[in-house]
């Protein structure tokens, strides 16, 4: 596909780097020439210094031939203007990135009358992914498939795991367990381990499973597995607000610490059920006497990548049972997974994520339907939903005598509403959900073969 970023920010570059990578053909746009300089001395792309907005910079970057145009400025008005003009004098898709609540509220008006692809927004998503997590903290990452029917659930294994030193088939054989391993990362290398994969302390483990039987697995291996009770939330930003929105039915009690006090009134007003506190976020004191060393969970969504680092670290060694840490910066996600921190929220990445999902989707028109992406704990493996059409190749044939490719793994099987872990005596059928995790990218199911 041809596809024209505007915006060079963190979300452009990774944006670019992973559609380079998957062989498209990509110019960026951006007012900063350095930005631009960036990219385009790291990836194989073309760049346009320029206001993304304006026809004769669209046409410079080659509107006219373009397949799609991704707007991901830090400004909502000319992502959105940038869009429109795309589509007045291109004959192209356009995805625009929404971060205001106010036009995230009207985003099915927006995508409809401007003829949008798709409306991102990174806040809401980052809110939607923090939500998840606090209702099942045992986990690290969730991630819903088949319209939640799957979940991909990641953990990290603790020294004093019973399944430290067992083998994949030695836990499903100890446990009766009905999951599927699909993916362990150690170190700096990530694995999607056969039966005789033996666990260590300070894995990463991934399991694909339903919602109730990735439960009953936590409990089995004597990991928490109830819900938060109560949170405390330093940071009281737009996503705060949103999580504020998603969780305001849910039985979790919510504490914000929050130091603008118009932020605090607005939060006040809007959510009573909300504790807000007026205060600084490194007051330590302030948050001991918030509850931070009771904590059922501590989530840092202060502006600051720093201070979120720094404040999860004090509640982790206060006591709190869970931490959740916002970081906005790509490149620190490596440093945080080094502290230690849990769960931590990237809503760039998580932009990154949901529009190459889109891209995957758009350029598979011919197979099987490609309705979701994800990337396990942002490493080079990824799991990939597909709706299977009538003329797979892989349909009837038992998974065991499937010639399935290096390092692919078929991770369950969704048949209406029964959710199958995959055996080797399983085939898979015409309108068949498939998860299917590997490490090199898929864009139809038929490619999972030799």
């Amino acid at each position: 596909m041809n596809i024209i970023i505007v915006g060079c920010g963190s979300v452009g570059r990774t944006l670019a780097q992973k559609l380079v990578e998957d062989g498209n053909a990509v110019t960026v746009v951006d007012t900063s020439a350095d930005k631009v300089a960036k990219i385009t001395n790291r990836c194989d792309v073309m760049g346009i210094v320029g206001n993304g907005a304006t026809y004769m910079v669209q046409r410079e970057a080659g509107i006219d031939t373009a397949d799609l145009l991704i707007a991901v400025t830090n400004s909502d008005e000319l992502n959105l203007l940038c869009c429109m003009v795309a589509k007045k004098e291109g004959n192209c898709q356009t995805i625009a990135r929404v971060k205001s609540p106010e036009y995230s509220k009207d985003s099915a008006y927006l995508k409809e009358e401007l003829g949008l692809a798709m409306v991102i927004n990174p806040e809401y998503a980052a809110a939607e992914e923090i939500a998840r997590v606090l209702r099942f903290p045992s986990a690290t990452r969730i991630e819903p498939f088949a319209k939640g029917k799957v979940e991909l659930v990641s953990f990290k294994v603790d020294k004093d795991s019973p399944i430290v030193g067992l083998s994949v088939k030695e836990l499903m054989i100890k446990y009766r367990l009905d999951v599927l391993v699909t993916a362990v990362e150690r170190g700096d290398e990530t694995y999607i381990p056969n039966g005789d994969f033996v666990f260590e302390e300070r894995d990463l483990v991934s399991i694909s499973a339903s919602v109730k039987n990735a439960y009953d697995f936590f409990v089995k291996i004597g990991k928490k597995g109830a819900h938060t009770k109560n949170a405390l939330i330093v940071g009281g930003g737009v996503i705060t607000h949103y999580l504020c929105e998603i969780l305001s039915r849910s039985a979790i009690s919510l504490t914000v610490v929050e130091k603008d006090m118009s932020v605090c009134e607005e939060l006040c007003a809007k959510w009573d059920k909300v504790t807000v506190i007026h205060g600084e976020s490194t007051d330590y004191e302030l948050l001991r006497e918030e509850g931070v060393e009771t904590a059922d969970a501590f989530v840092a969504l202060s502006e600051s990548d720093e201070e979120n680092m720094l404040i999860s670290l004090f509640a982790r060694d206060a006591g709190s049972r869970k931490l959740i840490t916002k970081i906005n910066r790509v490149d620190y996600a490596d440093v945080a997974e080094k502290l230690e921190l849990d769960t931590v929220i990237c809503p760039r990445n998580i932009t990154a994520t949901h529009i190459l999902r889109y891209v995957r989707a758009t350029q598979n028109s011919r197979g099987s339907a490609m309705t979701a992406l994800y990337s396990i704990n942002d490493t080079d493996v990824e799991a990939s939903e597909f709706i299977v059409k009538k003329d797979s190749p892989v349909i009837g044939t038992p998974l065991s005598e499937l010639a399935l490719k290096k390092d692919v793994l078929i991770a369950s099987i969704i048949r209406g509403k029964t959710v199958i872990v995959p055996r080797g005596h399983d085939v898979i059928l015409e309108g068949d959900d498939v998860l299917v995790v590997c490490k090199t990218p898929l864009y139809d199911i038929a490619e999972v073969l030799k």
